[in-house]
């Protein structure tokens, strides 16, 4: 595989459908081949005996232009012929794959089979999807993220689609994430000298980020990083645009704000990204040691994702200066 790390000038780490839609957002505002992308791999499973990644799908379809804007996943016009006649054949459909998201699985599962990493098989896809920016796995080997309830553990997509994460939640397990090697890619963009920023993409912190962090190694890099590492809230006035996240902060006992995100991530981030609708928060964020920039984070059309992504990046290069001259 063709390494990427002498290009990547920044990074981020991202889940699906909200770390794709900054991800798009830088692609218009830097150089599409400066960017490397993390995806988390917690949510990757085997079914139907294939091999199913769905951040990496999410992340390749958003920013090859692919994806079903109204789902967030997926493909668009996509066709369901194969559920439906497994349906028809008694078999079990609360997965949904449409049909030429099935040629992506089929194709990983077969080339993992044969000896491919999951990082080799992600690259080539993007190539062949048109994608000029680098998307790789946090690690090639399989981490999934259980997660815990008071009636038991569940796998995570047992939880977040077979139960449509109604059990409550009372925390989370990454299973094998000490012994798994992370990418080293990632490892050694984080070490490289050129890296300009980190950015910490607006998705769920526990089921997206987490996943990521997980690995010992990559939480001490970015303790240790010499460029400005900078999150983005995923909760906007006390709320999530999409998906558990509030009621995990909830279910564990945080209060459900972006002051808990910043918070979760302060041990090594240098600026944080608030919703304007939450200034009244910006004192409480900054006693953390922590620099805070306000802006328009949701999303919901290209021009808000490209502004962000503006953001983002003037912010990171101010926080830069502010820690060179420390």
């Amino acid at each position: 595989m063709k390494s990427s790390t002498k290009s990547s000038s920044i990074l981020a780490l991202s889940g699906g459908i909200g770390g794709a839609k900054l991800a798009l957002g830088l692609t218009h505002v830097m150089r599409s081949e400066k960017l490397m992308i993390v995806g988390n791999i917690g949510d990757d499973f085997e079914h139907y005996g294939l091999q199913i990644s769905p951040d990496l799908d999410t992340l390749m379809y958003t920013l090859s232009g692919k994806a079903d804007s109204e789902k967030g996943w997926g493909l668009a016009d996509e066709s369901w012929g194969f559920m439906q006649a497994l349906e028809k054949l008694g078999g079990d459909t609360w997965f949904q794959l449409g049909d030429t998201d099935l040629a992506t699985h089929l194709e990983r599962t077969r080339r993992l089979r044969e000896g491919e990493s999951l990082s080799a098989i992600t690259v080539d896809f993007c190539r062949r999807f048109g994608i000029e920016s680098s998307i790789i796995p946090v690690s090639n080997d399989p981490v999934p993220t259980i997660v815990k309830t008071p009636e038991g553990d569940l796998a995570f997509q047992d939880y977040f689609v077979r139960e449509g994460c109604k059990p409550t939640v009372t925390g989370f397990r990454f299973q094998g994430a000490d012994e798994a090697e992370p990418n080293p890619e990632l490892l050694e963009t984080l070490r490289n000298p050129l890296l300009q920023a980190v950015v910490i993409c607006p998705s769920n912190p526990f089921l997206s980020i987490d996943p990521i962090l997980a690995f010992p190694a990559v939480r001490e890099a970015l303790r240790n990083c010499h460029a400005p590492v900078i999150a983005v809230s995923p909760i906007i006035d006390g709320d999530a645009v999409k998906g558990p996240t509030a009621k995990i902060f909830d279910q564990l006992g945080y209060p459900v704000c972006a002051t808990a995100v910043a918070n979760h991530y302060r041990d090594f981030i240098d600026g944080f990204i608030l919703d304007i609708q939450d200034s009244a928060l910006v004192s409480q964020i900054n006693k953390m040691g922590i620099s805070v920039e306000l802006a328009n984070t949701l999303m919901t059309d290209l021009n808000v994702k490209t502004e962000l992504a503006r953001s983002v990046l003037d912010f990171s290069e101010r926080c830069a200066k502010r820690n060179l001259s420390l």
